[in-house]
């Protein structure tokens, strides 16, 4: 089995990835079975948004190849980041990794893509639903993508970095996010990208108005079939 190494910025988005993966391999391998798995949080959250802050995403790429050196060392074989704002930093240093990655935003887009979606919603951080890294991969995946309207993204965005990063889901917060949801429907969205590592530990599916793409679970899915592809095939 190959080696996962898991690019960890927030606690409850990397704690959220790493328990997919222990939770869902031993339908496959086995009673208490999973494969080796390293999570490098030795940068902080604060660290990497002093960056996003100042707009200086290669400065967030650095940060995320120093972690793919250290998960390197450790074992790892290739590497994931449940952290989606991050990945606008990716560009500047992924041709450089000495590990390959799997793309948060490019499993999203092959998971609607085998669902037939072609209209999706964006939720995440101010960072990710103004920025380019959905927006691309799913254009060159031929499926549109909206985000909210600017007050909402402001909304979410509190939402995020004030509760859900320190492990407070509120109802109040859900009610409003369940709003989005159905306002994003209104325009033609067929689902919704839960963009943010932390929107699963708010939205359940069965509460949204459309169906949900939990782009931290997809990933640590992709990178389990990854893993034990070797030990399974």
């Amino acid at each position: 089995m190959q080696h996962i190494g898991i690019v960890a910025g927030s606690s409850e988005g990397a704690a959220l990835c790493y328990r997919t993966i222990c939770l869902e391999a031993p339908l496959v391998l086995g009673e208490y079975r999973h494969p080796p798995v390293t999570l490098d949080g030795s940068v902080d959250l604060g660290t990497y948004m002093s960056c996003i802050y100042r707009d200086e995403w290669s400065g967030v790429g650095a940060l995320m190849l120093d972690s793919v050196r250290r998960l390197q060392a450790a074992g790892a074989q290739f590497v994931i980041c449940p952290d989606n704002t991050f990945h606008q930093g990716l560009p500047y240093v992924r041709d450089a990794s000495p590990l390959p990655w799997l793309h948060i935003a490019e499993v999203v887009a092959q998971q609607a893509h085998s669902l037939g979606l072609r209209h999706l919603g964006v939720l995440g951080t101010r960072y990710l639903m103004e920025g380019p890294v959905y927006r691309e991969v799913l254009e060159s995946s031929d499926i549109r993508s909206s985000v909210p309207g600017a007050e909402e993204r402001g909304t979410i965005n509190r939402i995020i970095f004030e509760e859900l990063v320190n492990g407070r889901v509120l109802a109040s917060s859900r009610a409003q996010l369940l709003e989005v949801i159905e306002r994003l429907r209104g325009l033609g969205c067929d689902a919704i990208v839960l963009g943010c590592t932390e929107l699963p530990l708010i939205i359940e599916p069965q509460d949204s108005p459309l169906p949900t793409l939990d782009s931290t679970r997809l990933l640590a899915r992709a990178a389990l079939r990854r893993a034990i592809g070797s030990a399974t095939s």
